[in-house]
């Protein structure tokens, strides 16, 4: 038996095949660990500022946010990542976590973009922004490195795994692709989003709210592998994600623009996507095998 640079054991690589076995045990390696433990503190600390104290973000954020729907939009964002990675912290399973990591790889990678592209915006002399801009240009790679790692200790499906049915699982897919696109065209084209859009956006926070719906992409894995193990902890951060946007459109109802469409077509969404997931939640947790239908 030998030992990986992270500390993790491997078996000898005499048998090929049996070596291939017992690696692909889909263990969470330690530093997948560690990463998720020195990043959920600002996650949370994140959250608090943002959707607890929206209108200070002049005081306490690395930009000036207004109006206070964003900020709480990105809280919400937070609290939905520092769920995930605390809950990675006692995760056995990589199968678990795998689509997540992806997803926050991408939200950060388009957030150390924007920071590039809105430099100006930014107030550089508060500690925040400096702290703000070693995570987003360091996280990237830091994400990816602990996907790649993990990655080769993935197992494949047993036969008797739990799956989503035909129609849940392309209802996830196709839930995710449009959450993708939707994120896609707010970070390239914000003149596009901004003049449609729910509440007031700048060229930055438009980029930063397509980065928000890009986490949505974590539901294209379904395609995949459908299994439940991988779609479980997605749809409680989800949940948790978009239970409080909702709270935050309460809260910052007077900052809608309820003459737009758009407006409509968002919320509802997402009060749709939040009542389809805890129906798709019941169904596995209740039933433990939900048919194929």
């Amino acid at each position: 038996m030998s030992r990986d640079p992270g500390g993790d054991h491997r078996p000898d690589l005499a048998d090929p095949a049996a070596a291939r076995a017992l690696v692909a045990d889909d263990r969470v390696l330690r530093f997948t660990r560690g990463l998720s433990l020195f990043i959920a503190p600002f996650l949370i600390v994140a959250f608090v500022i943002l959707y607890l104290f929206p209108g200070e973000t002049r005081q306490l954020w690395a930009w000036t946010i207004r109006p206070t729907m964003t900020p709480m939009v990105l809280g919400a964002a937070y609290a939905g990542g520092a769920y995930f990675f605390i809950r990675a912290l006692s995760e056995r399973r990589w199968s678990a976590l795998k689509s997540g990591f992806l997803a926050v790889a991408m939200f950060a990678t388009l957030l150390g973009i924007a920071t590039v592209l809105h430099w100006d915006r930014f107030n550089h002399g508060h500690p925040a922004f400096w702290l703000w801009a070693f995570l987003y240009f360091t996280a990237p790679f830091l994400v990816v490195a602990a996907w790649v790692r993990n990655r080769r200790y993935e197992a494949p499906p047993r036969p008797e795994e739990d799956r989503l049915g035909p129609v849940a699982r392309w209802t996830v897919g196709v839930v995710g692709v449009g959450a993708l696109a939707q994120g896609v065209v707010m970070f390239v084209a914000p003149a596009v989003m901004i003049p449609v859009w729910p509440w007031l956006l700048t060229p930055l926070t438009c980029r930063v709210m397509g980065a928000i719906f890009c986490l949505g992409s974590a539901g294209i894995w379904v395609f995949l592998d459908p299994r439940w193990t991988t779609v479980r902890l997605m749809l409680q951060v989800e949940v948790i994600m978009i239970s409080l946007i909702l709270v935050a459109a309460a809260r910052a109802r007077s900052e809608l623009a309820t003459d737009r469409p758009l407006t409509w077509l968002v919320l509802g969404g997402f009060a749709l996507v939040l009542a389809g997931s805890v129906a798709l939640w019941i169904a596995h947790e209740r039933n433990g095998r939900m048919p194929a239908r």
